[in-house]
């Protein structure tokens, strides 16, 4: 019974987890200037795609002075000087803001 229990609790928090990174990085990108569905749909794309540091590098990112600049925000992501962040973020930005993100 304990086993059980002491089973189900680490299931639980693995798999809470794997969610914080993402929410962390959905709040830092809405914090960045860009709008909740686009922070939300770019989270999710770039959580699979880059490691834990990486995202919390992009959560940190500075806010923007424009809502909604995609442009201004890449220009920042660039800034950080991790091409693989720039490519995941460049590319979850495009699908997302065309809907073609699946």
């Amino acid at each position: 019974m304990i086993l059980r229990r002491l089973v189900l609790l680490v299931c639980t928090l693995s798999i809470t987890g794997c969610a914080v990174p993402e929410a962390r990085l959905r709040t830092g990108l809405s914090r960045a200037g860009l709008s909740r569905p686009l922070s939300a749909c770019m989270a999710k794309r770039m959580a699979d795609r880059l490691s834990l540091k990486q995202l919390l590098r992009l959560s940190d990112l500075p806010a923007a002075g424009d809502a909604g600049d995609v442009r201004g925000f890449l220009h920042r992501v660039r800034a950080l000087g991790d091409s693989e962040i720039l490519g995941v973020a460049s590319s979850s930005a495009a699908l997302c803001a065309s809907g073609l993100h699946g």
